[in-house]
């Protein structure tokens, strides 16, 4: 069963939906695009389908994207046809992005963690930020999360700088030459 890398498919419904339902109510899902399923109900095919159509769409670079949004491709990490977690490369970062989310956002749902699919992915998706004309890139993890801190470090992470906020916690902020 080796991981790989897809776009967004309407296809991993069941097997998505099975992976949300082990995260806590309202627990924060890096790099899985969620903000992008406002007004969208999840559970039916037809809000599912807008919602993988918007993930999509955000990575057109001709198409405007909404207030405080950037430019970004998602991907979800899958194995045997079962959604394993999500990662996403945005294009470029506006303020919030460069003090608490960086470039690259990540998350593995639980029952898929201690699997090294983080470091996997992370390390899949730096080749695609060389691409889209990135020299490097910034990613973040939360203090205290020493899984994501190793997973940025084995992947060539530099740690620039631990900030913190009120409403986000302290960051690690990680550059990784690419």
């Amino acid at each position: 069963m080796s991981p790989e890398l897809i776009l967004p498919t309407v296809r991993l419904r069941a097997s998505w939906l099975e992976a949300r339902d082990e995260w806590a109510a309202g627990a924060h899902q890096d790099g899985t695009g969620l903000r992008l399923a406002d007004g969208v109900d999840l559970g039916s095919p037809e809000g599912f389908a807008e919602w993988v159509d918007r993930l999509l769409l955000q990575a057109d670079r001709s198409r405007p994207v909404g207030e405080g949004r950037v430019h970004a491709t998602h991907w979800w990490i899958v194995a045997d046809d079962t959604y394993l977690g999500a990662i996403d490369l945005r294009h470029y970062v506006n303020d919030f992005l460069f003090d608490v989310g960086g470039h690259i956002g990540y998350s593995v749902r639980p029952s898929a963690r201690r699997r090294g699919l983080a470091s996997w992915a992370l390390g899949a998706v730096l080749p695609q930020a060389r691409a889209i004309g990135l020299d490097r890139v910034l990613v973040t993890c939360d203090d205290a999360n020493t899984a994501s801190a190793r997973s940025i470090e084995r992947n060539g992470g530099v740690l620039e700088d631990v900030r913190g906020s009120a409403q986000h916690g302290l960051k690690r902020r990680y550059w990784i030459t690419v």
